[in-house]
């Protein structure tokens, strides 16, 4: 079974097998444990801030960004198709008593210009604007890039207003190699950022979220609330560490893949999909109101893919699928297509 829903179904590499198994652990609550603490520094050191802090998944980073940053009824502004306000089960109001408020983008990327639209003057009819978040890359958007030009002008704007800055960067280091820039570039602007290492990076659990040591020492007290605090949290931090130092550079080949795949699935008929807008690890393909059965009829013959909503079909490429060839998969989009007449 070819598996293209998401790169979350990476598995671990021999490399973080055998760092976990030798992993040195103590308590990490405690602050005590030592595997932890050099993936939190080398993270932090990783995305150019002051500290970072291991937590489970990306949404528990996330939403401890929030919960940092804004106080209840506080306004939270980010693109309208964003994890953060679209997956993350209302987090930002049943966790932060925050109000999201989205602004929709065409291609999932928030500008200046279009925050700048969405701005209030301050009024006491209206929630505090508090903090801005930016994914970058964006998922529902079919993994769109926001460059370092257009982020640091958004970020400005809404420093220059009063407001924080935080990016989800669950696909950050795709990004940073699709731009060809180093992570820490891409969010300098930011007053924190959330980074997985579990997709992509193959890590089997986790994320760090990383900002100044003030941001990280309340986001930690934050994440104690949650249930975060989990111990000998070594075992999974060494293999973070292997992510974050052997896993970034291979990214480019899961790019070349899904801009293959596209390439060919562009010349089918019975399907949409535009080569041009795969920037990273993302093939989004228009199925014409049939992406529920066509999605049945692929894992018939071998594929596993994920739709959003009636029309489209999401391919994530990753390294568990490094060996498989795009004409591969077009053959069985064909046959998929032929089920379905």
């Amino acid at each position: 079974m070819i598996e293209l829903r998401s790169d979350t179904f990476t598995k671990p590499t021999e490399a973080m097998w055998r760092a976990m198994a030798h992993a040195e652990v103590g308590d990490d609550v405690y602050g005590e444990d030592p595997t932890v603490n050099r993936l939190e520094a080398d993270a932090a050191e990783w995305l150019g801030k002051e500290a970072a802090l291991f937590v489970p998944s990306g949404t528990m980073g996330n939403q401890l960004a929030v919960m940092t940053h804004c106080q209840g009824g506080d306004e939270v502004l980010c693109e309208a198709q964003a994890h953060i306000f679209w997956s993350e089960g209302g987090g930002i109001g049943r966790l932060a008593g925050a109000q999201p408020r989205p602004i929709s983008a065409a291609d999932g990327r928030l500008t200046a210009e279009l925050l700048r639209a969405a701005l209030r003057d301050s009024d006491i009819h209206y929630p505090p604007s508090r903090l801005v978040c930016v994914e970058n890359t964006h998922n529902r958007a079919g993994g769109r890039v926001t460059d370092v030009p257009t982020f640091t002008e958004l970020a400005d704007l809404a420093h220059a207003r009063g407001l924080a800055v935080h990016v989800d960067g669950a696909r950050i280091a795709n990004a940073a190699v699709k731009l060809g820039v180093a992570p820490k570039e891409l969010v300098a602007a930011a007053d924190s950022v959330q980074a997985c290492l579990s997709k992509g990076l193959c890590a089997p659990v986790g994320s760090v979220l990383a900002g100044s040591r003030e941001f990280v020492a309340r986001a930690r007290r934050g994440r104690k609330v949650l249930g975060g605090g989990m111990r000998q949290a070594g075992i999974l931090a060494a293999a973070g560490l292997v992510a974050l130092h052997e896993m970034v550079g291979r990214l480019a080949e899961d790019h070349a893949l899904a801009r293959a795949i596209a390439e060919e699935l562009a010349g089918l008929d019975g399907i949409a999909c535009d080569p041009e807008a795969v920037e990273t690890n993302m093939v989004m393909v228009d199925t014409r109101g049939r992406a529920a059965p066509l999605v049945a009829a692929l894992e018939r013959h071998g594929l596993r893919a994920d739709h959003n909503g009636p029309r489209r079909l999401r391919l994530v490429t990753h390294r568990d699928v490094a060996g498989v060839s795009a004409t591969q998969v077009a053959r069985i989009f064909a046959e998929a297509l032929a089920d379905l007449g």
